[in-house]
């Protein structure tokens, strides 16, 4: 176990957490973090197709069952997880939101935080919810903003996941992370969103292809991995 560490996700939409962080939300908690989700929005206009497509059905339906499936895929990855209900295409954030953000980040002080790429052409959602997080993770560390002499905290390392189509997205992933040991924990929470099963498959091949580069970076025998590209730089005391 890792007593006291933690990790942060901050996620747009409920299936961007399973597709692209699952490995390493259930990795970590299987190592004992403590893990927690802020999950900026239902999916409920943008990853709802298919309810929509029904008819006669409301808003406040199709955010139900959204939300039933990120708790249940949370709670299989092993990871908590709040909503923050700020809405989907367009997704718009509030100051009331922003300062929950920076008092998740003092509270839970996370060794890492995980969320989207800088940039996606295809999904406007994806880049505001890394801005949102990056200003979160920004304000908390300054000591000004609700001062506290007993506060203590360190910005943590932020790591970007992969977009659904990274040559587009000017991602250039620098860290592969195995996901051996998790895969069917991954692939089980893949199989609570039901309705986008046309994606099971395709984050599947994401995987192995990410495996079959991880082993030939590293040298060592692995079949799953998660791209991840780090923004701040890390600071080690030597090399090797």
């Amino acid at each position: 176990m890792t007593a006291g560490k933690t990790g942060l996700v901050v996620t747009a939409h409920p299936g961007d957490f399973v597709w692209r962080a699952g490995g390493a939300i259930a990795l970590h908690a299987r190592k004992g973090y403590r893990m927690k989700i802020v999950c900026l929005s239902f999916g409920e206009r943008g990853e709802s197709q298919w309810a929509w497509k029904k008819g006669d059905v409301s808003l406040a339906e199709v955010k139900a069952q959204r939300r039933e499936e990120a708790e249940r895929a949370a709670e299989t990855l092993g990871a908590e997880i709040e909503f923050f209900d700020a809405g989907d295409y367009p997704l718009h954030t509030t100051p009331e939101m922003l300062e929950r953000l920076v008092d998740i980040y003092r509270e839970l002080k996370p060794s890492f935080v995980l969320t989207h790429s800088l940039e996606d052409p295809y999904n406007v959602d994806h880049p505001e919810a890394t801005r949102f997080a990056q200003e979160a993770r920004i304000i908390a560390q300054a000591a000004g903003h609700k001062p506290n002499p007993d506060l203590t905290y360190n910005a943590p390392p932020v790591f970007l996941f992969e977009p659904h189509q990274p040559e587009q997205c000017n991602y250039k992933p620098n860290v592969i992370l195995n996901i051996d040991e998790v895969w069917e924990t991954k692939r089980k929470a893949f199989e609570i969103l039901a309705a986008q099963k046309h994606l099971w498959d395709y984050y599947t091949r994401v995987a192995l292809n990410r495996g079959m580069q991880g082993g030939r970076n590293s040298g060592r025998a692995m079949t799953y991995g998660e791209a991840y590209q780090r923004i701040f730089p890390q600071i080690v005391e030597e090399l090797a």
